[in-house]
């Protein structure tokens, strides 16, 4: 058996991070950027207006003189119109400004008379209304930073640059293989001696707020030909493999067994950890596997502490609950030599240890927002000692 920390070096050891992937750009949303993206060019790309107006040369006006209307530019024209003193053009919001005028005035300014113009404005400024080349970003400046997770104004942003695609980092490839014949979807009818299956939802689910979505659940029976047969099929289209339960010593455990029969090279099976103990490793050439324990507690323990650090390794990106310190609430006592992840209510310097830490029951990690540590060396921890928490629900 190893330590907690050995477990997690061991993890960090032998996981590579997956190859980056460029994709278009409509499909990146959520994805997170794997490199620097800089402005390929000016944008806007020209003299732009920002009003439906009359553009004209500030410096050929006269106050209170008419200007004749020439012609009209709207959005798109590519035609750049000459524009003499005493002149002015009919322009529309996003139009490019033709290069002999310097100035809009906004429709709302301006009195129409046959092909003529009066403006009613007392003061008129040079460049007032347009958007002048670069104002929203210049060529060659960074645009957004590797590591940014899309969005959609993001993804609006480089359309608008001409972009249509980016490398991302990768997002991996995950199967859940569920054991236990005593497992039945919820939804359906028990019979004696059947339970609902809540690990898969569970890891799914958590999966999924990582922008994890490429995730495939196969439930198997209590065989060995079949945990073997699944985990070979799982091997050959995934970067990511689960197996939940059958991972201890038991008649009908055959999650070890199948890794050996499937080419897995264990890394290590069992941790001096409550709960989690079984807690399995290995890896399939550059495809790590997981066996993790059937009691619901113990999976999302060994979620939090391992499956994430084995996610930030092939993604290159944080995905572990962050770490803070707060003062116990009460005494603790537990094995000397052995780590405990205990569900907690962290409260700014404070932390409670719930009730209900059998590794079975659900029902108080669904009101923990942490996971308190019991470090490996005390067999006591006194109320307002210092303990390590991971915080794992921000909204509790």
């Amino acid at each position: 058996m190893i330590s907690v920390q050995e477990a997690k070096t061991l993890i960090k050891n032998h996981i590579s991070p997956l190859k980056n992937k460029k994709v278009k750009l409509e499909s990146s949303l959520g994805a997170v950027l794997a490199e620097d993206i800089y402005a390929p060019l000016d944008l806007p790309p020209f003299p732009q207006s920002s009003m439906d107006g009359y553009a004209f040369d500030l410096n050929g006006w006269k106050h209170g003189s008419p200007l004749r209307v020439t012609s009209v530019v709207a959005a798109g024209n590519t035609e750049d119109p000459p524009v003499k003193a005493g002149e002015a053009v009919r322009i529309f919001t996003g139009a490019p400004l033709p290069t002999s005028c310097n100035v809009v005035v906004k429709q709302e300014n301006v009195n129409m008379f046959d092909d003529n113009i009066l403006i009613n404005q007392e003061e008129v400024s040079i460049n007032e209304n347009v958007r002048a080349p670069g104002s929203e970003i210049t060529k060659g400046t960074l645009g957004l930073e590797a590591g940014f997770q899309m969005t959609p104004p993001a993804i609006g942003f480089l359309a608008s640059m001409g972009i249509d695609t980016i490398e991302i980092l990768p997002s991996p490839r995950v199967t859940i293989l569920v054991t236990g014949d005593e497992l039945v979807g919820p939804g359906t009818s028990l019979k004696r001696g059947q339970i609902y299956e809540s690990n898969a939802k569970m890891l799914t689910a958590a999966l999924s707020q990582l922008g994890i979505t490429a995730i495939k659940v196969k439930h198997i029976h209590d065989q060995l030909e079949a945990h073997t047969k699944a985990l070979k099929e799982a091997l050959t289209d995934s970067d990511l493999v689960l197996f939940s339960g059958g991972i201890s010593v038991g008649d009908y455990d055959f999650v070890a067994k199948a890794n050996e029969e499937a080419g897995v090279k264990t890394i290590f099976h069992k941790i001096k950890q409550k709960p989690g103990k079984p807690l399995f490793f290995g890896m399939h050439g550059e495809i790590p596997v997981f066996g993790l324990p059937g009691n619901p507690a113990s999976v999302m323990s060994c979620y939090y502490n391992y499956i994430t650090l084995a996610i930030q390794q092939l993604t290159s990106r944080p995905c572990r609950p962050v770490v803070a310190f707060a003062r116990l609430a009460g005494d603790y006592k537990k094995p000397e030599d052995m780590t405990h992840f205990l569900k907690g209510k962290f409260l700014q310097e404070t932390v409670e240890i719930l009730d209900g830490q059998e590794s079975y029951r659900l029902n108080s990690f669904a009101l923990a927002n942490c996971l308190i540590e019991m470090e490996t060396s005390k067999d006591f921890i006194a109320k307002g000692d210092w303990v390590k928490v991971h915080l794992i629900n921000k909204n509790i």
